[in-house]
């Protein structure tokens, strides 16, 4: 598919992406009724706390899942935003909060990460079983932007409910993209994350202590060490570099078979260069690129409650029934 340019003209200092970035992930507020939880069994013998937002009536054969970022969960304002959005248009929104995001540490000592796709899938059999769904979107932000990416490029049958897919400040190429949240004009957000993730570590010590240290936490110093001690060896990976290569999402791009838009900021500074994968969208049947100007990291602000990413995800996803 051609490459969309992206028509978002954000308002006054939103043109700056910082002030995007921030305001979208801390300032911004969304009213939605409270989400309905439900825990569901993973076969492994852990378990993932997913939150449902429903439409008015209830009864929609509709369904959106939506997929947070790096140390995100349900209650999110992009999480919110976009099931407001989805709401509106009488879809019911369920909230994928990953292992170990929810206000429960999970069961065992692995927890999430970029390519954790089998958990997708078993929350896809999960809403399956369900009977009520014959339409299934999927939309990932950042981090599930990725997760989502790789999930549907993998080489697994897809369900024939599944129309298609938005994945929304996708970083695809995980090592560019440590790398660009590394460089200096990104130090606070990268220290956010590192301190958020330590704690998160902190309290996975207690449980496994005789398997994660407090004296190597605390000598984490950045994300990679963090992938490095952690994220990489819990999940089967050699190391971060080993992770980073196989679970980006950049290397399943071109198996997507489901409609899927990628909206990604040129002014981003958390994503790198092949994070805007125009010659693969060039050659999809399936995959639209879109990058608009603007818009900084997830942080698509407009004037109205509805932000340019979600109105384009719901028109994108309607314009496929």
């Amino acid at each position: 598919m051609p490459v969309i340019p992206g028509k978002y003209i954000p308002p006054g200092i939103f043109k700056n992406a910082d002030a995007s970035t921030i305001y979208a992930a801390t300032l911004r507020k969304v009213e939605i009724p409270v989400f309905e939880r439900e825990r569901i069994e993973l076969s492994d013998g852990d378990f993932l706390d997913i939150d449902w937002s429903y439409t008015k009536d209830r009864d929609s054969e509709n369904l959106v899942i939506l997929l947070h970022g790096l140390a995100g969960k349900s209650d999110r304002p992009y999480m919110k935003g976009m099931a407001r959005a989805f709401n509106l248009k009488n879809w019911t929104a369920v909230a994928m909060n990953f292992r170990g995001c929810s206000d429960e540490l999970n069961r065992l000592y692995k927890s999430y990460h970029a390519g954790a796709s089998d958990d997708l899938a078993e929350l896809m059999t999960h809403v399956l079983s369900l009977n009520q769904y014959k339409k299934i979107a999927l939309v990932g932000f950042s981090l599930g932007g990725n997760m989502l990416m790789k999930y549907l490029g993998e080489n697994r049958t897809l369900p024939a409910q599944v129309v298609g897919a938005v994945g929304v400040s996708v970083p695809c190429d995980l090592s560019g993209s440590l790398g660009a949240i590394n460089r200096m004009r990104n130090f606070v957000y990268s220290k956010r994350f590192e301190l958020n993730l330590k704690q998160h570590l902190y309290d996975r010590a207690k449980k496994f202590p005789d398997r994660l240290d407090k004296n190597d936490i605390s000598a984490c110093s950045s994300l990679r060490d963090i992938d490095d001690l952690y994220t990489s060896k819990a999940h089967g990976y050699k190391n971060a570099a080993d992770y980073y290569k196989k679970a980006s999402a950049l290397n399943f791009l071109e198996g997507i078979s489901k409609p899927t838009l990628m909206i990604n900021a040129e002014n981003d500074s958390f994503l790198s260069e092949k994070c805007y994968p125009e010659q693969i969208a060039s050659n999809s049947e399936f995959l639209h690129l879109e990058v608009p100007k603007y818009g900084g990291h997830v942080g698509f602000v407009t004037r109205s409650q509805i932000y340019y990413h979600e109105k384009r995800a719901v028109e994108f996803i309607e314009s496929l029934l």
